[in-house]
């Protein structure tokens, strides 16, 4: 059972009176920064550079204050969902979201506006440097941004153009009704959290009916499934032609300043390597024994009983060991957040579930939220949650504030980094068989999911976008058969295609939020070839890694992803992720 908040040693909960000491010191702050939200005196002034100066200045007060106001609330709200003062901090926290973007909504248009010269002198201008990328984010937008008529057209039509993700989001998790299955002797209520753990079920028969319950819902609302998500395409299809881009894609990357080579570098490369994945589904299906293996046996554990039964401080302790090759610096770096409890560690009763890491770009340092419990998930996400705060440290730590948030492209990088770390660290030390095993196929899972499979999403969405820009109708039953088709070409010969798993793309949320999936198999290629480069070249790829660990957002994220080593415009680091996949396959077959 959870323990209540106040049985928790101090030294495991996290030092919010960093940023506020009470309650009564937020609403002060509050209040002070709700009255300065004001920015009337900057309206059709931006093109000069003394006021548009101001403007930033002015900007980054509120934006720092915002911050600690925000992350207060959220980090409160969290250790107790049931306290009704924190969810009041939350609901005021919305209404000050929306108070400041409505007065800084003229922001954008209005640069965007400016003739390209003035655009360009900024720049250019030292006294400007902490804004120059976010200036030549704005001038590559320019060819892009409509009359001043237009824009706010479109802007009238936000929350319509959001709905079709509201509206699936509404079916999917309020009005979506599961059966009952029954399980070892009992009737069971499906849902999303049930389905997940009746996958990992030890009994075939339970996954199967689980599998084959949780997808007649899907079926029985397809054709329902299907226009909300073809009215989806066909926003996004409207808003790259509103906008005169290339296609759906180019405008999607353009958002995160990322080129469409990168896209097509991904697709290519995973496709190459599809034997391998075809080689590692035959080798799940012999550990597993069954006679036929299924789309539904592909999430059951083939090592089991094999846990690191660590305690909270073993295990703090075994990730410190796993990150030694970053150096000293970051070492003590972990014992510093430890120290200063930048963790909130314990599941108590009314603390939100998972974990996640946010940053206080005004105290210097981040915060990590944890449930840690003894397996070697919990283990593994000690290291990964404290890459991310690690990143935010650095970033904070070594740019200004407008050039220290990193894009989302970039933001798995570093918790990756660690688990792939911490994961070759346990393998080069443990002698227990069994363990290794273990250990070799949780690192092939995580890349079947987060590679292998994310790029098959992606690679679905842009058959999807491209038909629906060649004027080609998408159907319930030709996006079907598109997923199929994909999922037979990804999986291989080895796994039954079971008839449901043609209806997945139905259920995917990301979807609804156009090619997004991708960045998680971009994102952990990266940190393979980082991790991969750190243990073969030593202190020179550290040096590297720390570069782009301070870079911020200071630049496009692929160039900033250069400085570590990895250029994602070229091959090397797609064939150095899938050389460690090969790699791993291949110790898990000699043991």
């Amino acid at each position: 059972m959870p323990k209540e908040r106040s049985q928790v040693k101090r030294e495991y909960v996290w030092a919010t009176e960093d940023i506020f000491g009470s309650v009564e010191e937020w609403n002060a702050a509050y209040d002070k920064l709700a009255a300065a939200i004001d920015y009337k005196k900057f309206t059709g002034k931006l093109g000069d550079k003394k006021i548009f100066l101001e403007y930033c200045k002015k900007d980054e007060a509120v934006a720092s204050e915002f911050e600690r106001v925000a992350i207060y609330a959220h980090l409160k709200h969290d250790e107790d969902s049931r306290n009704s003062e924190y969810a009041s901090l939350m609901a005021r926290v919305y209404d000050l979201e929306v108070k400041y973007g409505s007065e800084t909504a003229f922001v954008v248009p209005e640069l965007t506006a400016l003739d390209e010269s003035v655009l360009k002198s900024y720049i250019a201008d030292s006294d400007l440097k902490d804004y120059d990328y976010m200036l030549s984010l704005i001038l590559k937008q320019k060819p892009h941004v409509l009359s001043v008529e237009c824009e706010q057209l479109l802007a009238l039509g936000g929350k319509v153009y959001g709905g079709f993700r509201e509206i699936f989001g509404m079916l999917d998790n309020a009005d979506m009704k599961f059966d009952e299955i029954e399980v070892d002797g009992e009737k069971v209520k499906l849902s999303h959290g049930t389905y997940g753990v009746l996958l990992a079920h030890k009994d075939q028969s339970v996954r199967a009916e689980a599998f084959k319950t949780y997808y007649k819902s899907y079926i029985s609302h397809i054709n329902t499934l299907a226009q909300i998500y073809i009215g989806n395409v066909n926003k996004d299809v409207f808003f790259a032609r509103a906008r005169k881009y290339e296609g759906c894609l180019d405008y999607a990357l353009s958002n995160e300043d990322v080129s469409v080579k990168v896209y097509d570098n991904l697709l290519e490369a995973v496709n190459g390597a599809l034997p391998l994945m075809h080689e590692y589904i035959r080798l799940r299906k012999n550990a597993l024994g069954v006679k036929e293996l299924h789309m539904y046996d592909l999430h059951v554990p083939i090592v089991e009983g094999a846990d690191l039964k660590l305690d909270f401080e073993e295990a703090f302790k075994l990730v410190k060991e796993g990150l030694a090759p970053l150096g000293k610096d970051y070492i003590a770096l972990l014992d510093k957040a430890k120290a200063e409890r930048w963790m909130d560690v314990e599941e108590t009763v009314g603390k939100r579930s998972g974990a996640y890491s946010s940053g206080v770009y005004s105290i210097k340092h981040p915060y990590v939220l944890l449930n840690y419990q003894p397996t070697t998930h919990d283990v593994f996400t000690i290291a990964h949650e404290l890459g991310h705060a690690m990143h935010t440290y650095h970033s904070n730590k070594y740019q200004p504030q407008a050039k220290a948030d990193y894009k989302i492209f970039v933001a798995e990088v570093a918790s990756t980094v660690n688990e792939v770390l911490l994961l070759k660290h346990i393998l080069g030390t443990c002698t227990d068989v069994k363990l290794k095993k273990y250990l070799l196929s949780y690192y092939m899972d995580m890349i079947r999911t987060t590679l292998f499979r994310q790029t098959m999403f992606a690679e679905f969405e842009y058959i999807a976008h491209a038909k629906a820009e060649r004027g080609e109708p998408l159907t319930k039953d030709n996006m079907n058969a598109e997923y199929l088709a994909l999922n037979k070409k990804y999986y291989g010969e080895a796994v039954v295609h079971d008839d449901e798993i043609a209806y997945e793309w139905a259920r995917i949320p990301h979807f609804y939020r156009a090619f997004y999936v991708y960045k998680y198999a971009t994102g952990i290629i990266s940190a393979i070839s980082i991790a991969e480069r750190i243990y073969s070249e030593g202190e020179a790829a550290v040096r590297d890694y720390f570069k782009f660990l301070s870079s911020g957002g200071s630049d496009s994220p692929v160039e900033l992803l250069k400085l570590s080593g990895v250029d994602l415009t070229e091959k090397a680091a797609f064939d150095a992720a899938m050389k460690s996949f090969e790699n791993t396959l291949e110790e898990f077959k000699k043991l």
